[in-house]
């Protein structure tokens, strides 16, 4: 599914984070250190090499909320954008720190200039927010902010699997459509 804001396309696909080579810039669900973890700071840290831990840990700690931007290193784009999401039930309030996720990640790409930038949905592996939930605030953030931006012209979501892509889809057109 494919739907636009303005001049941004907004899209959801089924797809690997390390493996997205038509955009500038594919964001990591960062721990605060920056340092490789598991699920997808893990897979980035492992795609980027040990060059992307080098350039991070100058940059660590962030804060809930928080996006800093470093090179991508071996992973096939320009740039990687660290955001800390929330721990479910743990960073209150929850719904404002996702929010600011994925409006500081928007940000720093348009502030570098960048047009296309990926997401996963962040916060809802180990940190335990509930998938519908954290779609909800992904996309209505994304909806908001996207007709404020200068330079990004399309916004990716890279989902692990088709359950994960048709909530997201789904909480899109919510999104869309109290705009």
């Amino acid at each position: 599914m494919t739907d636009r804001v303005g001049d941004v396309t907004i899209n959801c696909v089924v797809g690997d984070i390390t493996r997205q080579d038509d955009v500038e810039a594919v964001v990591n669900a960062a721990n605060a250190e920056l340092m490789p973890g598991g699920g997808v700071a893990g897979a980035i840290h492992r795609a980027a090499g040990a060059g992307l831990a080098e350039e991070c840990r100058p940059l660590a700690p962030i804060e809930p909320g928080q996006a800093v931007i470093t090179r991508a290193h071996n992973l096939p784009n320009q740039h990687v954008i660290h955001c800390l999401g929330p721990v479910y039930g743990l960073d209150k309030p929850a719904v404002e720190k996702l929010a600011s996720c994925y409006r500081e990640g928007l940000r720093v790409a348009d502030e570098n200039g960048l047009i296309a930038v990926a997401f996963p949905a962040l916060s809802t592996g180990a940190f335990g927010y509930p998938m519908a939930e954290a779609a909800e605030v992904a996309m209505a953030t994304v909806v908001d902010v996207a007709p404020t931006l200068d330079s990004v012209r399309t916004v990716r979501f890279v989902l692990t699997d088709d359950r994960a892509r048709a909530i997201h889809e789904e909480a899109l057109k919510k999104a869309l459509s109290a705009s």
